[in-house]
């Protein structure tokens, strides 16, 4: 897709709607995303921000209008691009190390009956030195805190190289060094020319590391550049009239 000189559409979302069965979820939804941008996806629980992520990565039907994911469609392109869910399936009490997780990303590239090389044993070193985790390498994933399991599932998805990464809410829950290092992780990422869609509640996170922002509640309420679509009038839209308080030129929403 013609874009600005030099850049190449990661994601074009084109009067997309997205259903499970006959039940809608999203509707045209518009907007494009060029490589090395990144976008939050923002809006109250029940949005269908996941449903979005899940679409995608084409596990999800879009039955009314396109989404192009790096030039093709979702299940086309899922090679290169990687996904952090909100929780992930790994039991805490099996017995893997934090290493054989994020050597999971490598496998997306090799396939899963070869061996690892020492090439890939570097990506995978080199992706959890990326999180701050690389002294934990040996321990038992269920061992480490929920932030820094978070890390080590951003790490994973960092092993993999992906042209596009996915993170479904990655702030939740967690400590502020692990919030500040899926942070940098991000910008890295994005200097390296790798889009990324984040789901999030932040409104200061989207300020800070996004250069987009798409505002859902089942519908669109805007897609654009971050400080430009996220207005106060926006954002009553896309919270159903929830309060909100203005602070300085931070905007928080206030669920009910």
């Amino acid at each position: 897709m013609a874009g600005p000189p030099g850049r190449t559409a990661a994601l074009v979302l084109d009067r997309a709607s997205v259903a499970y069965g006959d039940v809608p979820v999203l509707e045209e939804l518009h907007g494009t995303v060029y490589e090395g941008e990144a976008v939050a996806l923002i809006g109250p629980n029940g949005a269908g921000k996941s449903t979005l992520i899940k679409a995608l990565l084409g596990l999800v039907p879009v039955v009314r209008g396109r989404i192009e994911v790096l030039g093709t469609s979702p299940d086309r392109a899922r090679r290169d691009v990687a996904y952090v869910p909100q929780a992930d399936t790994l039991d805490p009490d099996f017995p893997i190390s934090v290493e054989q997780v994020v050597m999971m990303g490598r496998y997306r590239k090799i396939g899963w009956l070869r061996r690892p090389s020492a090439a890939d044993r570097e990506h995978a070193a080199a992706a959890l030195e990326q999180v701050g985790l690389a002294e934990r390498a040996r321990h038992r994933f269920g061992t480490l805190s929920g932030g820094q399991r978070q890390r080590v599932l951003l790490a994973r998805a960092i092993a993999a190289q992906p042209r596009l990464l996915l993170l479904d809410e990655p702030f939740n829950g967690v400590d502020a060094v692990s919030q500040h290092t899926i942070l940098e992780a991000m910008d890295a990422l994005k200097g390296r020319g790798t889009s990324v869609v984040v789901s999030t509640h932040d409104l200061a996170i989207a300020h800070l590391a996004c250069d987009e922002v798409c505002l859902l509640n089942r519908h669109q309420f805007g897609f654009g550049p971050t400080d430009a679509t996220l207005t106060p009038e926006r954002l009553r839209a896309t919270y159903g009239g929830h309060a909100l308080e203005l602070r300085g030129d931070r905007v928080i929403v206030t669920q009910t």
